[in-house]
């Protein structure tokens, strides 16, 4: 965004992307993000925090706001309750400017054509809706917003709602600047649901590559609040089928009041049982959040509603708490002790045992004690402070996508939603333990017991996760050479595949020389079985982006494949001769390359499985990459937002010509055998010149041509990685890579965990040189010695 148009008060969402959070916040740079990609989103503009900030600074209101913070007993909520009340007052007391007022008006009367119409009115917090930084149901949302005076009166609401209980308590405890966290506002055309929900493009409780819609009739407040138990569907990703539902019942939902605002209606008996929602509409719905993921390149979290049988997004955001699901019973476990009281879903995983507060509304949130079970008919945002000193929370309503069990994810508490008779069933002051996988209350303290499991199979899996893995800026992910292994490998906590080589599909798939297959009148089979190979890959790691190389088999290995011999020359060097971008716009090779193509294209649109990604090798010259693009772009496959085209850099050119080489790329990814074996003249497979010493990752020459491509691709804003087997081998060459600020790293699953924890070390390192380097002092500054 130019100056020009950060120094608004109100922008248009159409004008709106989603690094635009600075001055709009997550809500609506998210819209805006949507809208601009054409997901069905209604027409909206934004306040932004330009707007806020002078309407805080015309108030004046600012040092008695922190005024009352600081006189918050941090032992009470009570006192910061009171503390918000009175923030609150201050901001109703004071009227918008005049001119802003205006500005409203006009884009109000824009929104309608000049008309009225019902808006909501939605908060978005500058730190919110972020991946690291979340504020789950913090701010406030008002409905069904009727005329200018009401518009005006929910604007100063949703400014003060950054003064509310929790999310004092939460920048408190975060150690956010209340000045520094801004607030905007988007007003948007409501949606007078007649059905709503939630989804998840992933499983929240414990990370499954499944879409989870939540949905009732109504008002969605209802879900998002947890006042109602929602129908729950499980909709499986790579075959975009729903695999498991939960019906609901729900006897009442929210409609427009005839004032405007949200009132209750009850539901016909009849109809408080059955679906609520068809399972076509459900895969629609779902098929709209898997795009959305698509689009983001992560696992997204919306708020969705179906009027004039329509269905709208109005809310979108990164995903901010996944189960890890590392607490699931399974085979392999029993539980000892204790029996059950109730079940209900498990919404967040763990396992705790405490003694149970009964909570209702108009209690005084100070009855909630650290290592209390709180059970509650549903939480209200006003409680987080109370939940986060809370050990596991129970609740009567609410589904995997309600505020209890966002929250709880958050937070790492155990939390079990829609028993439906928790605050009936259980008694205060008694004791349980809460089992939030698996959706069970136990009476007493139980403990899980662990049956010892001797098959293969589990024992393979369990070692995926037997290390704790750090977290790293450096993406790290994993090469990938057989199918069968993939859903094992994709077990691992990998931001991905970075090399999947195409040979491999060729040799499990086809077993023939691919000229052979297509002279035998077989190619639709060539193209069948390598999209099958591919999609097998794709679907383990799906939404996480998968890097297929097309084929790179050199002139000798082609030979020795069924009827090769009929194709393939005599090279006295195969490893420089016929081998990548020229075997491809060869006339020779040309429709086996396109076969590669077509497959792609099916793996990506008839299997769904759009999270793969294109890589070339051997790339020599410009003329071939123009030849190359021109034949995906005739089946399909257009370089663009959801497919990146990656070149493997591993021939000099690459880097002495990596500005050019940029223009037709979104990725380099350093094949450091090959870069070494070029740059030093020194055959790989030799083994006399690799006993002298010659073929080496580490040269200094190798390094600064890696150097070199980094900062040249990132001044294009271009990514590079490395597929290398160089930084699983030497340590110091995996720091080198992190100092240059390489962006992702590539490994075999055997040197995953071992090659992570040098990545985090070596950022640590550099991150703790960087801050030395800022906070020495100047020689002015120094003493004399």
């Amino acid at each position: 965004m130019d100056s020009k148009t950060a120094a608004k008060r109100i922008i248009d969402v159409n004008e709106l992307r989603v690094n635009d959070v600075p001055i709009v916040g997550g809500k609506g740079a998210n819209l805006g993000e949507l809208t601009s990609s054409g997901f069905p989103v209604p027409h909206a503009f934004v306040l932004t925090t330009v707007s806020y900030d002078y309407f805080i600074s015309t108030s004046k209101i600012m040092p008695k706001i922190l005024a009352q913070i600081k006189s918050i007993d941090p032992d009470s909520d009570d006192t910061l309750v009171a503390a918000s009340n009175n923030i609150r007052e201050l901001f109703d007391k004071c009227e918008i400017p005049k001119d802003l007022k205006d500005e409203i008006k006009e884009n109000y009367n824009l929104l309608f054509g000049g008309k009225k119409g019902f808006v909501a009115v939605r908060s978005s917090a500058t730190a919110e809706d972020l991946p690291d930084a979340s504020f789950a149901g913090q701010q406030e949302t008002y409905l069904n917003v009727k005329d200018e005076k009401d518009l005006f009166d929910k604007i100063r609401k949703c400014w003060s709602s950054l003064f509310t209980a929790r999310a004092i308590s939460y920048r408190e405890t975060q150690g956010y600047s209340h000045e520094d966290v801004k607030l905007a506002v988007v007003v948007q055309r409501m949606v007078n649901s007649e059905f709503a929900g939630i989804m998840f493009t992933v499983d929240p409780h414990n990370g499954a590559k499944n879409i989870i819609v939540e949905g009732g009739y109504g008002l969605g407040e209802a879900m998002v609040g947890g006042e109602v138990t929602p129908d729950t569907y499980q909709v499986d990703k790579s075959k975009m089928a729903i695999t498991n539902k939960r019906i609901s019942k729900q006897t009442w939902k929210y409609i427009r009041g005839p004032q405007g605002g949200a009132v209750k209606k009850d539901i016909p008996v009849d109809m408080q049982k059955v679906q609520k929602i068809p399972d076509d509409r459900v895969l629609e719905i779902a098929e709209i959040g898997r795009q959305v993921e698509i689009h983001y390149d992560k696992p997204m979290d919306m708020e969705w509603c179906i009027e004039d049988n329509k269905v709208y997004l109005v809310q979108a955001r990164p995903i901010t708490a996944i189960g890890t699901g590392k607490e699931d019973s399974s085979a392999g476990e029993q539980v000892e002790g204790g029996d059950v009281v109730l079940s209900g879903l498990g919404a967040s995983p763990g396992m705790a045992t405490g003694r149970v507060c009964i909570y209702d509304v108009g209690m005084s949130l100070d009855v909630i004690k650290d290592g209390d079970v709180l059970v509650t008919k549903m939480t209200m945002p006003d409680m987080v402070p109370a939940m986060s000193r809370s050990v596991a929370i129970v609740t009567d309503e609410g589904g995997m996508t309600c505020h209890a069990a966002i929250i709880s994810r958050e937070l790492g508490t155990p939390c079990v939603v829609g028993t439906g008779e928790a605050t009936n069933t259980l008694k205060n002051g008694e004791i349980v333990t809460v089992d939030g996988s698996t959706g069970t209350v136990y009476r007493g303290e139980i403990k899980k017991k662990v049956v010892t499991e001797t098959a293969p199979a589990a024992a393979a899996s369990a070692a995926v996760f037997s290390e704790q893995v750090p977290i790293t800026g450096t993406k790290v992910m994993v090469n990938m050479s057989m199918p069968s292994k993939a859903e094992e490998v994709a077990k691992l906590p990998c931001d991905g595949v970075g090399l999947l080589r195409s040979e491999f599909l060729f040799t499990n798939y086809i077993g023939e020389h691919p000229c052979a297959v297509i002279q035998e009148g077989r190619a639709q089979e060539l193209i069948d079985k390598l999209a099958d190979g591919v999609a097998k890959v794709a679907r383990a790691f799906y939404p996480r982006p998968v890097t297929l190389r097309t084929s790179d088999f050199k002139t000798n290995e082609y030979r020795d494949m069924k009827g090769g011999a009929n194709f393939e020359p005599n090279e006295d060097n195969p490893m420089i001769g016929w081998r990548g971008c020229s075997r491809y716009v060869s006339d020779s090779y040309r429709e086996a390359f396109m076969c590669e193509l077509k497959a792609i294209k099916k793996a990506r649109d008839e299997m769904g499985m759009k999270n793969i990604n294109i890589m070339l090798p051997f790339v020599r010259t410009i003329d071939e990459v123009k030849q190359i693009t021109a034949m995906m772009e005739s089946v399909g496959l257009r370089r663009g937002l959801d497919l990146k085209l990656y070149f493997m850099a591993e021939v000099p050119v690459n880097i002495f010509m990596a500005e050019e080489f940029c223009k037709y790329c979104d990725w380099f990814s350093i094949g450091s055998n090959d870069l070494t074996q070029l740059t030093m003249g020194c055959d790989r497979d030799s083994d006399i010149l690799g006993k002298m010493g010659y073929f080496d990752e580490r040269n200094p020459g190798v390094k600064a041509a890696i150097k070199h491509l980094i900062k040249v691709a990132h001044k294009y804003g271009n990514h590079v990685s490395i597929c290398g087997q160089a930084p699983s081998v030497y340590p110091e060459f995996c720091e080198f890579l992190v100092e240059q600020g390489i962006d992702c790293i590539s490994l075999n699953p055997d040197t995953f965990v071992r090659t992570k924890k040098i990545i985090a070390s070596a950022e640590q390192r550099v991150l703790l040189q960087a801050a030395r380097k800022v906070n020495r002092p100047s020689c002015d500054d120094e003493d004399d010695f």
